[in-house]
Formats: structure tokens, sequence, C-alpha cells
């Protein structure tokens, strides 16, 4: 086993993204190709270096100093003109050995405070709002594409085209991506809270790998959100977040059964549910009180209905449905639709859950989406129709490459099965 490479490969996991974004705001000189380049470089230096001589208790901040060093020095044997506007603006510079090389300028226990620095940084107005997210998910958040792609509801494709798209826009208009002026930033602060809330929703429900909880992401969102509101910058959306990542966070621990298997909502033993934080999230939640009403304060409210009902036969699915009907004023998406459909069935209106789902269907992306044709199936199910129940789990089954996922639907099948042999 090589356990330097295994701790370079950590490292990199966690830190490759937030090491090109810290580049990109040291130079006007560095892209984003370059500064890939050049970090990617510096981890492959780390293998080689940390075998010789051990590895550095400051990590990231090693590599770091690695890869500005590698930037410097291919500045250094360019041309004249750019060399000496490169030098005046970084302070100077000079060739570097790996030996000599220290962690200055990347403080890993700052990481937190750092991290909220280039999601505001990455959330420039020169960029378009979808480029600010797309480039903050994947070099401030570590997120994969593919994930990306998922959490935002694009193609792999689209994703790339986007990424070289902005690659290109920083590169030819020297954006530098640093963190704005304390007047600048709560212009900033609406994007901000849209990556917070998309690194929440892809740890409580991981669209990648087998994981279909990732706590680690969780607590990253909760920790960038609460600096935003220490720092003063935060204002009564940033409360309303919080509140609605509280609640959710309070239903962790019934997710899954003893043997490790998904449980369903319905199924979920609310005896495990942590009511110190549903408590928080409701202070939070009066905190956030204001006359202007943002999705997030209806977000936080559905989950609150759902955190103080005491089954789900009893939850006031009425009232979810209609600020699910609120929620699509303000952010009109098919999986506000999906949520409002599911709603809409079981607080009676089962028609007219059936109609928007079916509607959904047309969707190029809905249509593949696991979760709507599983909620088809589910519902076909309940409502005796077994042979289109059947055919629905079979679709998501295709749909999803969770094994948890997987074996939840797997079950649902088993069970459907074993009513129709017995019907």
């Amino acid at each position: 086993m090589d356990k330097v490479k295994d701790v370079v490969d950590q490292v990199y996991r966690n830190s490759f993204g937030k090491l090109v974004a810290t580049l990109l705001g040291y130079s006007r000189e560095i892209d984003i190709e370059m500064a890939e380049d050049v970090v990617h470089d510096a981890f492959v230096e780390a293998i080689d270096n940390w075998r010789k001589k051990g590895t550095p208790e400051n990590k990231s901040g090693w590599i770091y100093v690695a890869a500005k060093n590698r930037f410097l020095n291919r500045m250094k044997r360019g041309a004249g003109g750019v060399a000496e506007a490169t030098q005046r603006e970084c302070g100077g510079y000079a060739e570097v050995e790996s030996e000599t090389i220290i962690a200055e300028g990347y403080d890993e226990a700052a990481i937190r405070d750092f991290q909220l620095k280039l999601l505001f940084a990455c959330a420039h107005p020169a960029l378009a709002p979808k480029t600010q997210v797309v480039i903050t998910l994947k070099y401030v958040v570590n997120l994969k594409v593919e994930a990306i792609a998922n959490v935002l509801g694009m193609t792999i494709d689209g994703v790339d085209k986007l990424l070289v798209r902005a690659r290109q826009k920083i590169k030819e208009e020297g954006i530098l991506l640093q963190e704005p002026r304390i007047e600048l930033l709560r212009q900033r602060v609406p994007v901000v809270h849209k990556v917070i809330y998309l690194v929440f929703n892809e740890g409580y429900k991981s669209t990648l790998g087998k994981e279909v909880i990732r706590k680690e992401l969780c607590e990253e969102a909760l920790m960038m959100n609460r600096e935003l509101l220490e720092c003063g910058v935060g204002n009564k959306e940033t409360a309303a977040l919080h509140s609605l990542m509280l609640f959710n966070c309070a239903r962790f621990d019934s997710r899954f059964d003893a043997a490790g298997d998904l449980v369903e909502l319905e199924h979920q033993d609310r005896t495990l549910w942590d009511h110190d934080l549903i408590q928080l999230g409701n202070e939070f939640m009066k905190k956030s009180y204001d006359d202007e009403i943002s999705s997030y304060h209806i977000e936080a409210s559905i989950a609150y209905v759902h955190c103080t009902s005491p089954d789900f036969k009893s939850t006031n699915w009425k009232l979810i449905a209609k600020l699910y009907d609120r929620l699509l004023i303000s952010q009109p998406n098919p999986f506000v639709e999906l949520n409002y459909a599911i709603a809409l069935y079981y607080s009676g209106e089962k028609q007219k859950g059936y109609d928007i789902l079916h509607e959904l269907q047309q969707h190029p992306y809905m249509n593949h989406y696991f979760l709507l044709n599983s909620a088809l199936g589910k519902f076909y199910y309940l409502d005796r129709d077994y042979e289109l129940s059947k055919s629905y789990l079979f679709k998501s089954l295709k749909q999803t490459q969770s094994p948890a996922e997987k074996k939840l639907i797997e079950r649902h099948i088993l069970e459907l099965e074993s009513m129709m042999n017995g019907a």
C-alpha cells in the first residue's frame, strides 16, 4: 500500500478546486487552464517529495506554494513584459526548489472562512449567474462535473461547455477572482446563498457514488452559512436558509434502519429525530421573519411542517401543497413541480397530482429522473393498478446508480409481485 499516494489523493479530492480558485485570485496573468496545470503538477511533485522527506503538517499549504512557484517560474521564463508585470503585481518572485517550500499564504486551519471568501470571489458580476454557480461548485466545493449536472438539471456536456466558455472569458478579460470590497459583498449574497443551498442538497441526497448522504457536504454548507451570518453580511434569507438546513439535518438518523437500508419518510422512526436541532431551526426561522418571503422561507416552512408532525398520516399535506404552489411562483422548476404533485396526492387531490407527474414525463431531463418514475410506481401501487406500478418501478430501477436506492425499489417490486401473485 502506498500511504503517501493515498494521502495525496485525499488532499486532491478535498482541495484541488480550492487551490485552483486561490491561484485565480493571485494574478490576472493566470487563467483557469494554467491554474489547473500547475496545481496538478504540484500534486505530482508532492508524491515524490513527501516520499523522500515525509508528509508536511500543512499539506494543502505545501501544494499551494508549490503550484504558485510553478506559475511564477513560468512567468519568469515567458515574455519580459509579462514577467515584469507579474512581478510587480505579485510582489516579486524567485526560482524556488521543492526543498524550501513552506506553507505561507495558505492557512488550512482557517479553511472555512477562506472557503467563504473564495465563494464570494467566484460570484464575480462579470460572469453570468449560472456560470458563477458552476465555477463555484467545481472550484470551491470540489463537486465533479457529473454531480454539478445533476444538481442543476443540466447535461454533462452542457456543464463542460459552460466551463470552457468561463475559462475563455476569465482569460480574455483578465478577470481576477478576489474577494470584493466590503460594500460589494452584499450584492453577491444571493449567488452565495444558492451555492450553499446546492451544496447542502448534494450532501443530503447525493447524486453520485454509493453514499446517499454525504454529511461532510451538509456540514460544510452549514459552516459557510453560519460564517455568513456571523460576519454581518448575511440577511433574513440567510437565517431562513440556516433554518431549512437544520430541520433537514435533524432527520438524518432516521433515514436508514439498523441494517443500513434506506427508510422512506412514512416509515421513519420519528423518535430518532434530533429535537434540539428542530428547536434551533425554529429559532433561526423566527429570526428570519421579514416582510419579503424568499424561497428559503417557504422551504423552511415545509420542513417545519414535516418536523412537527407526530406521524406521516397526520401531516398537514394541504398546507404543504399550498406552500409548494407558492414556491412555484418564485422558483418555477420541474423539481418543485414534482414535490408539489406528491403533496397534492397525499392531500387528497390525487388526479391533479397524477396530471402533473405525467406532464413532467414530457420534460427531457425529468423523464430520466428516477424519483419521478418511482413516485408514479408507488402511487399506482397504492391505488392497486399493479401493472402500471410495476412498469414505472422497473423504469426507475434503471435510472439510479445508488445501491441503497436500488435496494429500496427492489423491495417495492417484491412487495408488488407478492400482491399480484396473491390477487
